[in-house]
């Protein structure tokens, strides 16, 4: 999830543990679980806020391409990230998938439990009302990444990430495939580049 900024910065003065960051990336697909949100290069960017506490929030957008008028997705969420021991953490938010542009509406919304236990992570997404429920494991290698997701009724996904340092961004090659399970009809796959920076 991976986006944001603080909605309420103008509101108050931000303590001096707390802090807001602004992101910005390209890619040569825009991948999302396995299946190709973009249809080509997209752009995205966003701001999170983030407090001593735990606490998080922010929002991320990209342009993307369903072939039905829609060109923009915007992420909204707000989340708790803990330690539960040195080598072990969780966290848990609320995460709002919107597509202004789309019609019909497709915006859906999401809970989601993040574990880690050393280099293994587990994310389940609770899709709220009709939604779709996702289940993902990863594992880090150092720069090398590996993660196996399966999306109820709708299919699984595995992808190979490998991470370097760009000068001063963060770049990826990441190969992916996804089999359908009836939802597209189209199995995906292939390889993307991403190049991102952190403010």
């Amino acid at each position: 999830m991976k986006k944001y900024l603080l909605l309420s910065i103008g509101l108050f003065s931000l303590p001096s543990f707390s802090e807001v960051s602004a992101n910005v990336g390209f890619t040569t697909d825009y991948i999302w679980r396995g299946m190709t949100q973009s249809d080509g290069p997209a752009v995205s960017g966003g701001f999170d806020y983030a407090s001593e506490s735990g606490f998080y929030a922010g929002f991320w957008g990209s342009n993307v391409n369903f072939n039905n008028g829609n060109g923009q997705e915007l992420d909204y969420y707000a989340g708790y990230a803990f330690d539960v021991s040195d080598s072990v953490s969780m966290d848990i938010g609320y995460l709002v998938f919107d597509y202004p542009d789309a019609s019909p509406d497709i915006k859906f919304e999401e809970i989601y439990l993040g574990l880690s236990f050393g280099d293994l992570g587990i994310l389940y997404a609770s899709g709220q009302d009709d939604a779709t429920d996702y289940l993902e494991l990863s594992y880090g290698i150092g720069p090398v990444s590996f993660a196996y997701g399966t999306y109820d009724d709708m299919g699984d996904n595995y992808s190979i990430s490998y991470g370097f340092a760009c000068g001063s961004y963060e770049c990826g090659l990441t190969l992916y495939d996804f089999t359908d399970e009836g939802y597209s009809g189209v199995d995906e796959d292939g390889v993307f580049f991403s190049i991102a920076a952190s403010l």
